[in-house]
């Protein structure tokens, strides 16, 4: 009786032993797969990523700040055709990033925002239209250059699909921004247009005024030293 109680529990020790193993097996496993480190290939394009994730947020909401300022004329259509197009691809790109394993950036959303936000409520107070949109275009190119860039990355580093999405990005993309540039004929052909401030409020009125002030009187002190 002593021997087959002596056993069962030598059997149920071995048992749990067992089990215990497996897990144990389990969370070393788990362990590795927390500690894989990126490849720097990989780290680089998860980087490229979030960036796109900060691009494509202020391609779909800057153009039409820029835009609505702009009123019914040409650049701002051009403006709100490329604002369309980023709307499409931005909600894309939380699905293409789980796909390929790359980071789903809220945080590149944000900055993404943010920028948008911070050059609309201060750093246009001092621009003119003109420079307004050219600065915009500078961005909208910025991100020509981006995707390009994770195109190239994508296929060195064997992402096929990936590597699809941004030729056919670019294929749509690049004739908007252009349009976009060619527009600055616009702002030729109306300096009045070109040269008023961007954005169309008592302070940033007065803000021109005090740099146009200041502009003038260095020019006469610079008269006078010469």
């Amino acid at each position: 009786m002593g021997d087959e109680k002596d056993g069962k529990q030598a059997k149920a020790s071995a048992t749990s032993g067992a089990g215990e193993g497996k897990k144990a097996e389990g969370k070393a496993e788990e362990g590795k797969t927390e500690g894989k480190e990126e490849s720097p290939e990989q780290e680089w394009l998860s980087g490229l990523v979030r960036e796109l994730f900060q691009t494509e947020k202020s391609a779909k909401t800057h153009p039409i700040v820029e835009a609505d300022r702009l009123g019914d004329v040409p650049p701002a259509q051009a403006l709100r055709a490329v604002a369309a197009h980023a709307e499409r691809a931005f909600a894309d790109l939380p699905t293409l990033a789980q796909i390929h394993d790359l980071p789903d950036s809220d945080g590149g959303t944000a900055v993404g925002a943010a920028f948008s936000a911070l050059r609309d409520s201060m750093g246009d107070l001092l621009l003119t239209a003109e420079k307004s949109y050219r600065g915009t275009v500078l961005g909208m190119r910025h991100g020509v250059d981006l995707v390009e860039l994770v195109q190239h990355v994508a296929a060195h580093h064997g992402d096929k699909t990936l590597a699809v999405w941004c030729t056919r990005w670019l294929s749509e993309r690049r004739p908007l921004v252009e349009a976009c540039a060619r527009e600055l004929a616009w702002f030729a052909a109306n300096p009045e247009r070109a040269a008023e401030p961007a954005k169309d409020n008592p302070l940033a009125f007065m803000l021109h005024g005090l740099v146009h002030g200041v502009e003038v009187v260095a020019e006469k002190v610079r008269g006078v030293v010469r």
